[in-house]
């Protein structure tokens, strides 16, 4: 079983981000989980949505070493479906019976998979990712991005997959971003 898993975010599950994920998903051998495909509310002060799908999905994120985080960027930001997926953690500090899964995220190192139209990924949608797990206790192991402008054209990413791809396979982050 590999170590690695991945969650995707966005509209369209066949769209360039749907189509960059799958590729890397691809040559790492690893399963991809399509955030649309669950039941997920926005986080509640009440936690009226307790019994959704984010918990088990959570747990089952837990079974693994690393995550990626594979969105489309809106706006310099993340689509609503993984700023849903990432909010929900404050279900994590919240309650004290759920503080110890949220815990167990702890060492786990994440990463980014993106694609935009413009020629790198925004520095504060990585701030954002980045913010986020220093703050979770994850590791960040860094980052992949497809300009999309003129559509996917997986041929112009050949070399920085490769690379991602080889990070992911390391265990140690001496090379992170």
């Amino acid at each position: 079983m590999s170590d690695t898993i991945a969650v995707f975010a966005s509209a369209r599950r066949n769209g360039n981000t749907g189509k960059f994920m799958d590729w890397i998903g691809s040559e790492l051998g690893i399963e991809i989980i399509d955030l649309s495909e669950n039941n997920i509310s926005p986080y509640d002060y009440e936690h009226k949505n307790l019994y959704d799908d984010f918990i088990p999905l959570i747990k089952q994120l837990l079974d693994y070493e690393k995550i990626i985080f594979s969105t489309p960027i809106y706006w310099y930001a993340a689509s609503a479906q993984m700023k849903i997926f990432i909010d929900r953690t404050s279900d994590f500090l919240d309650l004290d019976e759920l503080k110890d899964i949220g815990r167990r995220l702890r060492n786990k190192t994440g990463y980014i998979v993106c694609t935009s139209i413009s020629s790198q990924a925004d520095r504060s949608f990585l701030n954002s990712f980045k913010n986020t797990f220093e703050y979770l206790g994850i590791n960040y192991g860094g980052h992949v991005h497809a300009n999309c402008e003129n559509g996917y054209t997986p041929n112009e990413y050949t070399g920085e997959v490769s690379k991602f791809v080889k990070r992911v396979k390391r265990s140690d982050l001496s090379t992170s971003e």
